[in-house]
């Protein structure tokens, strides 16, 4: 009977082990994938806001300390097989309101941007070799406030570290595809709960560490969404930083893509 079981058993055994090798070898990501999985994650999680508008006070700061605001707003929607388009408006002071900044960020093709000056008033194109450059004086640059599209990096898995408020998070390095981006990477920290942005290292074209932004402060809307209420980059070069504070996120508006037209920027609202 041992005799007559025993070769059944062999090959239970032997089936077994091919499954969990086969099991073995499709969690086996290499530090590639396993950065790409967390970004597109991350993605598909905030998917669907479908147009947002918000309200920010911008804080400028030097390295003495003196510092000047703006307020302004920025409203975005999502484009559907695509990327999304965004405008930001200052309201304040008076020698910066009613510049506007009109992006339409695209998966795959080069993003386009268009800077409204009033003191001129015509609308500039932001060509894409200096799209490294500094956005109205602040620590953001023009490509800053481009809505980051997955497929604009290439990634890499680094590991896990504690973050801000205890939390744990991703770290996963991002290199831009586009050759004119002023950065070689940037670090990116994400928590392991919610996918949420916390952190950003950018290293500049010598690999150098330039600046950090840091997020805080986040508030969850429609039951999916997270958003920053605090944002603050840093300058390590410089010692200046910007902050920006939102206020009052109101999505699903009712925003068309009639809000967000080139030819309207002399005339918005």
């Amino acid at each position: 009977m041992l005799e007559t079981l025993r070769p059944r058993w062999t090959t239970v055994l032997c089936t077994l082990v091919v499954a969990l090798a086969a099991v073995g070898a499709a969690n086996a990501e290499t530090p590639e994938q396993k950065g790409l999985a967390i970004a597109n994650e991350a993605y598909d999680r905030d998917r669907g806001w479908q147009d947002a508008q918000v309200d920010l006070a911008m804080l400028l700061k030097n390295k003495q300390g003196a510092s000047s605001k703006r307020d302004l707003r920025i409203r975005g929607l999502e484009v559907p097989d695509d990327g999304a388009k965004s405008l930001v408006i200052f309201d304040s002071p008076r020698d910066v309101a009613g510049t506007a900044l009109l992006t339409f960020s695209h998966k795959v093709e080069s993003d386009d941007q268009w800077l409204y000056l009033p003191a001129l008033k015509r609308v500039k194109l932001i060509a894409s070799d200096n799209k490294s450059g500094p956005f109205v004086g602040s620590e953001f640059s023009y490509e800053d406030m481009i809505p980051q599209e997955v497929e604009k990096f290439s990634y890499k898995y680094v590991g896990e570290q504690a973050c801000a408020d205890g939390l744990q998070c991703f770290v996963v390095e991002r290199y831009p595809v586009d050759k004119n981006s002023g950065y070689k990477r940037q670090v990116v920290l994400l928590d392991t709960t919610h996918y949420r942005v916390m952190q950003i290292d950018f290293y500049d074209r010598k690999d150098d560490h330039l600046k950090t932004l840091v997020n805080s402060n986040f508030k969850q809307y429609l039951g999916k969404h997270w958003r920053p209420h605090l944002s603050v980059m840093e300058n390590l070069r410089s010692g200046k930083s910007t902050e920006l504070s939102y206020s009052d996120f109101r999505f699903q508006t009712g925003l068309s893509d009639n809000d967000f037209n080139k030819n309207r920027l002399q005339n918005v609202r």
